[in-house]
């Protein structure tokens, strides 16, 4: 099979143009669904480096617990409260209060820290549904692709880009992790051609499969990326990306390889070892510098 390394040079040939005659539309406007009670940092780190990443606008879709603890210390997102269950997810039935705005955004983010619940597997499944009705851009991380694994949805919405680690890919295509991990880009490719989707397998060297059935390895990150709430981040970065008009291909390529380089630019200052997802978000600018200065 034919791979394609993501090196320097190339994913700053993806970077979205800075128009200065422009405003927060230009740069696109993400609706994140996000967080619950355990999770709220999820919510908060997707959005977080989604702004961070050049969206113009991010609104973070989430039950009113959540919001309330954000809001404070997050005024650059924009709230839009769902329905919840119990004040511990998002309720099953909340996507109906999603259908009024979710046309006003370029590009949709779900999963980051949902949780486990079964209200979210009805809430998933009527959303992806939906989405599998419309061209819009889409990218499905984490808890949403754990409710896609126990439903009988096998076809996304073309437009879209999944992000699982090798256990939530072992999940959904009921496939041992050793033996994806022995073959990781077979079983990216698979996946894709199987859902209609790109898919991101996160992992050392993240694989990149499209539909069309190329294959990119990411040459970019360490071990700093090893931490609970990085692949939060790297949501973010993609649906950022996607916001501003790149392809879903060039948006998961570009969001990988830069999320790798925010590892490696903060480990020089703070060691593989005690990098946070925090601080991932903190070094995309100088991610951002280092790819606009490369030659």
């Amino acid at each position: 099979m034919d791979c394609k390394e993501i090196t320097l040079s190339e994913a700053k040939l993806l970077l979205p143009q800075r128009p200065q005659d422009s405003n927060k539309g230009t740069f696109g406007k993400v609706l994140n669904i996000a967080g619950c009670y355990e999770y709220e940092g999820a919510a908060y780190l997707s959005s977080v480096s989604a702004l961070k990443t050049g969206a113009g606008l991010v609104t973070l879709a989430a039950i009113e617990s959540v919001i309330n603890n954000l809001a404070g210390s997050c005024p650059w997102v924009t709230y839009y409260p769902l329905r919840d269950y119990y004040s511990k997810c998002i309720a099953s039935d909340a996507f109906s209060d999603l259908k009024e705005i979710i046309e006003k955004y370029n590009v949709v983010s779900v999963g980051p820290g949902l949780s486990d619940m079964p209200a979210i597997s009805a809430f998933v499944e009527d959303l992806v549904n939906y989405l599998n009705n419309s061209d819009k851009k889409v990218v499905i991380d984490a808890d949403a692709i754990n409710v896609l694994a126990k439903s009988e949805i096998r076809k996304l919405p073309s437009n879209s880009v999944i992000t699982p680690h090798p256990v939530e890919l072992s999940r959904l295509i009921k496939v041992p992790v050793e033996v994806i991990q022995s073959d990781r880009t077979k079983y990216a490719a698979l996946t894709s051609k199987q859902f209609g989707c790109c898919v991101v397998l996160k992992g050392n060297k993240t694989v990149i499969a499209t539909k069309e059935g190329e294959i990119f390895i990411n040459t970019s990150g360490n071990s700093a990326l090893a931490k609970a709430g990085s692949g939060d981040v790297l949501t973010g970065m993609i649906s950022a990306f996607t916001a501003q008009g790149l392809p879903v291909k060039d948006a998961a390529i570009l969001g990988v390889y830069m999320h790798g380089l925010t590892g490696e630019l903060a480990s020089v200052d703070l060691t593989e070892y005690s990098v946070l997802a925090t601080d991932q978000i903190d070094y995309i600018p100088a991610s951002f510098k280092k790819l606009l200065e490369a030659v």
